[in-house]
């Protein structure tokens, strides 16, 4: 009989958490896991209390993903944990690591109807790799090894994981202890595979790339710059791969993402061949790229394709991309791209900035708040880009230059992610500045986290671009219906909002006074939020704009 500590299992649970290297756990305790939050007490991890389960998700999801490292967030059982749901699948459909740990009803009574009992696994598994339930507290270091395994390694992801009440307050066996933790490493590209994609490029007319969220992920930045500089090959990224090409740079076309045809979409127009790097289908639909099929596609990733009409594989590289794109690379020796088509669209999407950034209109028209965004971050700070109308106006318009420093929802899309992410962002690179933008929508779903940032004395700001409506749905009804309908509600005053909860805040009421404003709350070491109205007639005059464009020359 296997002699028994006096330890109890929540103890070897906060201890299996410490061993993956876990620094913060984000959550809201509850009847059901005391015994658990009473454990970090003692412990190397810090729990930031948040005002919303949903919150802690998101904080987890964009801890997870800018380390690397799964964020951890934690629930009671019932209605706590299914707060977390949101937050955990937008994390597994952005591809970032998290694992998410709730309360369960106890063992005594799982099998029947009882109070808050419902079955949280079933819930939790098709937006996770892996869900499952701790069934008696000796499994605990295998189970949160694999856990943290599944989550972290390629493609990444959510994990959930059910505690039973009682089975926290078990003792443990005293051989019970952390496992060692074995690293997942990629495999080397296959020489054949190199060698056919290096055949395709040859034949190649008009060459392009896309780097996608995997490419960012996976530092491959380096290596997308030297592949495109050796072969004169023009560089598109997705709005979740922004950053991980410098848009600065002569070879790079911009985001691809908007929901008409923009000026990065001529050159794929153009292209026969293209080089999908870290690319997956769920961030942008490949129909829109290669809508006859007919396009030759060089897949370049840790894992095969998705199955799809129109992202039919000629050429399928798996295992690390960074040394995949320097084999391609090296066994070509010719330029295969077009500098003049590149340059043509670069100076469209330039031409757009650059009018904006001039634009002195009130209310601020978006191009001129994307333009004293980027002029009041510095080239390595982080910007979070909610969903909505904003998203469409910073994918499109605001220069990256780096990996991770534009985070987009582009998965999931979803809204109300970016103020408690922001929080994570500033835990997890505390010397950058963090700017949170977003519209009024989506300020209120989550800003009861204001007050998390504040007691936590975690400093970041909150842009919110205000119009009292959701903008991209009147948008899209103009577009399609042409007229709009329930999308205008009214806001409270933001500003005594956030003074309430301790925020500093700041109303722009002149172009001019936004850039100052900017600068002035990323310089305080506070949490401030910026209010400024905006001119949403821009929506429509730029699908016009687009939708007369014929070609990019």
């Amino acid at each position: 009989m296997a002699k028994v500590s006096s330890l109890k299992a929540a103890h070897l649970l906060v201890k299996c958490l410490e061993n993956e290297g876990v620094k913060y756990v984000f959550g809201i305790p509850g009847e059901e896991n005391i015994h658990f939050i009473d454990e970090l007490n003692g412990s190397s991890i810090r729990f930031i209390l948040v005002r919303h389960e949903q919150g802690a998700a998101f904080m987890a999801d964009m801890y997870g993903r800018l380390t690397g490292r799964a964020g951890v967030c934690i629930a009671t059982l019932g209605p706590g944990a299914i707060n977390l749901l949101l937050g955990v699948a937008d994390a597994h459909t952005d591809s970032a690591p998290l694992v998410a740990i709730s309360a369960q009803v106890g063992l005594s009574r799982i099998y029947k109807e009882s109070h808050q009992g419902v079955d949280l696994v079933a819930m939790f598994r098709p937006v996770t790799k892996w869900a499952d339930i701790v069934l008696k507290p000796e499994a605990l270091p295998e189970m949160v090894r694999k856990a943290f395994k599944l989550a972290q390694t390629e493609r990444p992801g959510a994990v959930y994981l059910a505690v039973p009440e009682d089975v926290e307050q078990l003792s443990v066996p005293a051989a019970a202890t952390p496992l060692a933790i074995n690293i997942v490493y990629d495999m080397t590209p296959s020489d054949s595979q190199v060698k056919r994609a290096a055949e395709a490029l040859k034949r190649a007319k008009s060459p392009i790339v896309l780097a996608g969220h995997g490419a960012a992920r996976n530092d491959a930045s380096d290596a997308l710059v030297r592949f495109s500089e050796r072969l004169g090959i023009p560089v598109a990224t997705t709005f979740m791969g922004k950053g991980v090409f410098p848009d600065d740079h002569a070879n790079a076309l911009g985001a691809l993402g908007f929901m008409r045809h923009d000026y990065v979409n001529f050159g794929f127009d153009r292209a026969d061949v293209i080089v999908c790097v870290g690319y997956d289908l769920q961030e942008y639909s490949p129909e829109r790229i290669n809508p006859d099929g007919r396009k030759k596609i060089i897949h370049i990733h840790r894992y095969p394709a998705e199955v799809d009409a129109h992202y039919h594989v000629a050429v399928g590289i798996e295992g690390n991309i960074t040394q995949s794109l320097d084999a391609l690379a090296s066994s070509l020796d010719k330029s295969s791209g077009s500098a003049v088509a590149s340059a043509q669209i670069r100076a469209l999407l330039r031409n757009e900035i650059e009018r904006g950034a001039k634009e002195n209109s009130w209310p601020i028209k978006p191009q001129r708040l994307v333009a004293d965004i980027r002029r009041a971050m510095g080239r390595n700070d982080i910007v979070l880009v909610d969903t909505g109308a904003v998203k469409m106006w910073m994918a499109r318009l605001y220069p990256t230059y780096a990996v991770n420093t534009c985070l987009i929802s582009n998965g999931l899309s979803t809204m109300g992610f970016t103020l408690p992410g922001a929080i994570a962002i500033k835990l997890a690179r505390p010397e950058c500045k963090v700017l949170a933008v977003m519209g009024d929508g989506s300020f209120l779903m989550n800003s009861q986290e204001l007050e998390t940032a504040v007691r936590e004395k975690i400093p970041f700001v909150v842009l919110v671009w205000e119009d009292s409506a959701y903008g991209l749905i009147k948008w899209k009804m103009s577009l399609e219906l042409g007229h709009d309908s329930h999308c205008d509600f009214t806001n409270p005053e933001f500003i005594a909002y956030a003074k309430s909860l301790g925020v500093k805040g700041f109303r722009v009421s002149a172009a001019a006074q936004l850039l100052p404003t900017l600068r002035r709350a990323l310089a305080a070491d506070s949490v401030s939020i910026v209010v400024c109205p905006v001119d949403y007639s821009e929506n429509l005059a730029l699908t016009k704009m687009l939708g007369d464009l014929t070609g990019a020359f």
